[in-house]
């Protein structure tokens, strides 16, 4: 790529993985595009990262942080330095190409202020929920084209909106135990910021199968989530009721297709965008 092409710095928290993080950094050694680092941020109490930094040749800069997602991420902010910033899952992989093309898009169009991309697995399956048309972000259809995974934001919009939400994501203080990263998008469209969603690109990601209490329990947590969202960004009445109306939906199809599982799950997530609707009051008024 031309010698104009944006720096990456790539943002990883992990704790309690080993060959996760391995396998991430293996396909960061692989990149045919090689102006970025690597910021590991390390919640484990122990050294069992050694092994898998030592020797790479990668500039990777370590960060040391207390547990929780959304913690780990605030801790490399100060540390950031590239035109361009990610936040690659300690557990997904970068196709060869992808910093590459990355790259292009953002070289190609200086007005764009972040892109997101689906993750797939290696069998290049993806999640239905995942739109298939480029699209540009909006506050109304974030919800399903963001993943922390396959998110690039230019360095000046994270300068604009700041730190991420500690109540939100894995290990938080709070029960919303994801969206910290949709929160982010929303809060950057609200300076004004241009990021587009890109289904031509992937970040390879394991999917989750999920069925029976699994699957309720997270219907439940990532409803908390949103329910949350919906609040704290005053969603008008109008997008609540949507947000509401979808999941019962969601239930009716499921049973009609004697499908229990997920009907349950579709119960489950309307219950916890209520929830989180509610909490994200009590939230605030006890901050």
């Amino acid at each position: 790529m031309p010698s104009g092409s944006p720096t990456f710095d790539l943002v990883v928290a992990t704790l309690g993985r080993v060959d996760e993080p391995r396998r991430l950094l293996d396909s960061l050694e692989d990149q045919t595009y090689r102006s970025f680092r690597v910021l590991v941020v390390d919640q484990n109490p122990d050294g069992r990262l050694e092994s898998v930094l030592a020797g790479r040749p990668l500039e990777i800069v370590r960060v040391a942080s207390e547990p929780g997602l959304a913690r780990a991420r605030n801790a490399a902010l100060p540390l950031l330095s590239a035109d361009v910033i990610a936040f690659p899952d300690d557990d997904c992989a970068y196709a060869p190409t992808l910093l590459e093309r990355v790259g292009g898009r953002f070289e190609e169009d200086p007005a764009l202020d972040g892109l997101s991309v689906p993750v797939a697995d290696a069998r290049g399956r993806r999640d239905p929920g995942w739109g298939p048309d480029a699209a540009l972000l909006t506050t109304r259809n974030v919800w399903n084209l963001v993943a922390s995974a396959g998110l690039f934001l230019r360095r000046p919009l994270l300068d604009r909106v700041g730190r991420f939400d500690e109540q939100l994501g894995a290990g938080g203080p709070g029960p919303w135990r994801s969206s910290e990263e949709t929160d982010y998008v929303i809060r950057a469209l609200a300076t004004g910021a241009r990021i587009a969603y890109d289904p031509t690109l992937t970040v390879e990601h394991e999917l989750t199968v999920r069925s029976g209490s699994a699957l309720v329990a997270r219907g439940r947590s990532e409803g908390a989530s949103v329910g949350y969202l919906l609040r704290k960004h005053r969603y008008p009445p109008r997008a609540l009721g949507r947000m509401l109306v979808r999941p019962v939906g969601g239930v009716v199809v499921s049973l009609a297709k004697l499908d229990p599982d997920r009907a349950r799950f579709h119960a489950a997530t309307l219950a916890g965008r209520i929830r989180g609707y509610a909490g994200a009051r009590r939230a605030k008024s006890s901050a």
